[in-house]
């Protein structure tokens, strides 16, 4: 169960992603065509002022489309038209006046031109794949002509759609650390046992939940050295003396186990939390967030200079790791969903593409230049961006495998 939790909640984290491009999107009027809890195809939806919502069957967070990401090119569109030639070549003759138009900057022209195209693929005797694949081309190349398209858009309102996304994992981050500290956090450790793992020293020496450790080997300890003081035995028996209801109790000695190159006997002391107020909760929350922030800047220039490797994680780590914290403490779980949610922000701002930062960092390219950067050079850096996302999520993936074995 702890494990479809973090998997839902990394999946909630990628949908208020979506939502928050889809949002900013529609408040500077640039109307997004889809919007999906969930990837497609459809389990259900439905149409409503022009967009089309859904749940999708894929369940990975979110999906939004808006129109016109790119400048249409005639290129763009003879290549998704391909197997409706192949099936019917007359529909050639349909598709060079768009082409042409589209090389000559005619937009209105090329949008005329592609309704007659539509009406001619419509004619045509196409397979239900050549269909599909014709009929998607004319959608999208329809979207990327019409006013309210992405590339037409002055440059604040792309980069405000773009920064959108990982602006609300950011706010979200800040919130639920602004909570958790409201609810409280570790504060101090106790003397008292708050849990006796079975099978263990502890379990046979007779150490029960709620006891309070005040001495071992008869010394007397403070909750800080109660550790060091068993490991401090090297595995020679230990004898802990404990408060209870009844009185002051001296346990039956026992070995403690190594673990990890550490002696324990398999207990754990109970924490106390302290909870702040909504001032100071907000104040901590985004003192949190700038912190994670450095630490993760610190972490990148590591990667970088090959140094950095191991601290790479694959969502199959963060669902592992979400998931032993949830076990944990509910409390620890929010705060790890409130930093993979700001992790989320920090990679999307790299000025990669596909990520967000590449978008943003090409918008503004864009209006430096004065014109739009063709489709070639949005997939050539694209290409790179897309390898080196992948480069990191197979080294994440590698260390959470060496992790999950053991290593």
């Amino acid at each position: 169960m702890s494990i479809l939790i973090a998997i839902a909640g990394l999946t909630f984290l990628i949908l208020i992603h979506e939502a928050g491009h889809f949002v900013v999107a529609r408040a500077v009027r640039m109307r997004p065509r889809r919007f999906y809890i969930f990837f497609p195809p459809a389990l259900v939806k439905r149409v409503r002022n022009g967009i089309e919502y859904g749940i999708g069957a894929i369940p990975l967070g979110g999906y939004v489309k808006i129109p016109g990401m790119h400048r249409p090119a005639g290129r763009d569109l003879a290549d998704q038209l391909a197997p409706a030639l192949a099936e019917a070549p007359w529909l050639a003759r349909s598709l060079e006046p768009v082409e042409q138009a589209l090389a000559e900057e005619r937009l209105d022209d090329a949008r005329h031109r592609l309704a007659e195209l539509g009406a001619a693929i419509e004619r045509a005797p196409l397979s239900e794949r050549a269909r599909r694949s014709a009929e998607r081309a004319v959608t999208d190349v329809d979207d990327a002509l019409s006013p309210d398209a992405y590339w037409r858009a002055a440059a604040w309102k792309k980069v405000a759609v773009i920064f959108a996304g990982p602006a609300t994992n950011l706010v979200f981050a800040i919130a639920l650390l602004a909570l958790v500290f409201a609810l409280g956090v570790p504060d101090r450790v106790t003397r008292s046992v708050a849990r006796v793992a079975p099978a263990t020293p502890a379990a046979e020496s007779g150490l029960r939940a709620g006891d309070r450790i005040v001495a071992v080997n008869g010394k007397n300890v403070t909750p800080a050295t109660i550790p060091d003081a068993i490991d401090a035995t090297r595995g020679k028996p230990v004898t802990l003396t404990v408060e209870r209801a009844s009185g002051t109790v001296s346990l039956e000695p026992v070995r403690p186990d190594r673990i990890g190159g550490d002696y324990r006997l398999g207990f754990e002391l109970d924490v106390a939390y302290r909870s702040y107020g909504p001032i100071d909760s907000i104040r901590l929350g985004i003192e949190d967030t700038w912190r994670v922030t450095r630490l993760t800047g610190e972490a990148l220039g590591r990667i970088v200079t090959g140094s950095g490797r191991d601290e790479i994680s694959s969502p199959v780590g963060i669902v592992q790791g979400s998931s032993e914290a949830l076990e944990f403490d509910y409390r620890v779980y929010l705060r790890i969903l409130a930093f993979i949610s700001l992790s989320l922000a920090l990679l999307n701002l790299l000025p990669l593409l596909p990520l967000d930062g590449g978008h943003i960092a090409f918008s503004l390219l864009e209006a430096a230049r004065g014109r739009a950067i063709p489709r070639t050079a949005y997939e050539r850096a694209s290409a790179i961006g897309i390898a080196l996302v992948l480069m990191l999520f197979f080294i994440g993936l590698s260390n959470d495998v060496d992790r999950l074995n053991g290593g």
